[in-house]
């Protein structure tokens, strides 16, 4: 079965500060980390995919026109958003405990300082298509 695993970060859940306030060395450690879980992913034949997002200022949302007009295109979210995917990864397991156990290990990427962020990584099984005869 195949799991997304969403780092989700919010300023009411996490105690270290946004990644573009960091060090380039610690930015340069939590990459290394996400490079070397990536490859551990693959060599186990789990990972499917994974990317980083740029931050939340760099994001668009996009809605179709109303009528088939034009589409609304809006900055957003806002720079004043608490709340947004840091990044994914799409994972084929078997079992949903593995995806848990690879979502506990990605959580320790190293923060400010070197040390484990502990932040959230939510895990959600991906749905696959329904039955021929649904």
């Amino acid at each position: 079965m195949k799991y997304m695993l969403l780092m989700q970060f919010s300023e009411s859940t996490v105690d270290f500060p946004r990644i573009d306030t960091w060090t380039p060395d610690e930015i340069q450690a939590h990459i290394a980390f996400m490079h070397d879980a990536n490859k551990q992913m693959v060599d186990s034949g789990e990972f499917v995919d994974g990317q980083g997002l740029a931050m939340p200022e760099a994001a668009r949302i996009v809605r179709a026109g109303a009528g088939g007009g034009a589409a609304v295109v809006t900055e957003g979210p806002f720079p004043e958003t608490k709340e947004f995917l840091a990044g994914y990864w799409i994972v084929d397991c078997e079992t949903p405990e593995r995806a848990v156990e690879l979502a506990a290990f990605v959580s320790t990427a190293p923060g400010p300082g070197g040390g484990p962020l502990n932040m959230p990584i939510e895990v959600r099984q991906v749905m696959s298509a329904p039955a021929e005869d649904v």
